[in-house]
């Protein structure tokens, strides 16, 4: 009988002991609140942070959004199947490899432009307006990304454009700007 009375007991005891070790290890497990001088001096840290990541967000949605309206430009622009966005993207690369003379991955990337079915003819057109218009600083990638999409845009215009630039400057003073 005595049995009977101490089993149920000591399971009730020892079921008891197990839920307060599980709270006992949830308490330690979770942060401490910091003390009023840390909370004030890490606030800034923080906040910090979140500017300039707040800042990284709004850049990379206005790149993603200058981006999308290259495109638009491109296909209201062009009537042919270059103005289609894979052929504006895929290229746009090549006439800028082959402007930096890796033909290799031109080539894949050419490829990769037939398979879309874009016009050869264009790129060609854009490769040319870029020869064209002289030189470019290899450091500055922009001004070459800035150069192919005005020529993608508008080759024969552009190609004009810069050859009166050009004439005019170098009947001024001999030489032919960058």
């Amino acid at each position: 009988m005595l049995r009977r009375t101490f089993g149920p007991a000591a399971a009730f005891l020892a079921g008891g002991v197990l839920v307060l070790s599980a709270l006992s290890a949830l308490a330690e497990d979770q942060p401490k609140p910091p003390e009023q001088g840390q909370a004030e001096q890490k606030q800034p840290e923080k906040s910090e942070g979140d500017q300039k990541s707040a800042d990284q967000a709004r850049a990379q949605e206005q790149e993603a959004a200058k981006a999308i309206a290259e495109y638009k430009e491109a296909e209201a622009k062009l009537a042919s199947s270059a103005g289609a966005p894979e052929c504006v993207w895929t290229g746009r690369r090549v006439a800028s490899l082959l402007w930096r003379d890796d033909i290799d991955t031109a080539r894949r990337y050419i490829d990769l432009y037939d398979r879309f079915g874009c016009s050869s003819e264009h790129l060609k057109l854009v490769f040319r307006c870029v020869i064209e218009q002289g030189p470019i600083d290899p450091k500055a990638a922009d001004r070459l990304a800035s150069r192919v999409h005005d020529c993608w845009i508008a080759p024969q215009e552009t190609t004009t454009t810069s050859n009166q630039a050009t004439t005019s400057s170098t009947t001024k003073d001999g030489t032919i700007p960058n």
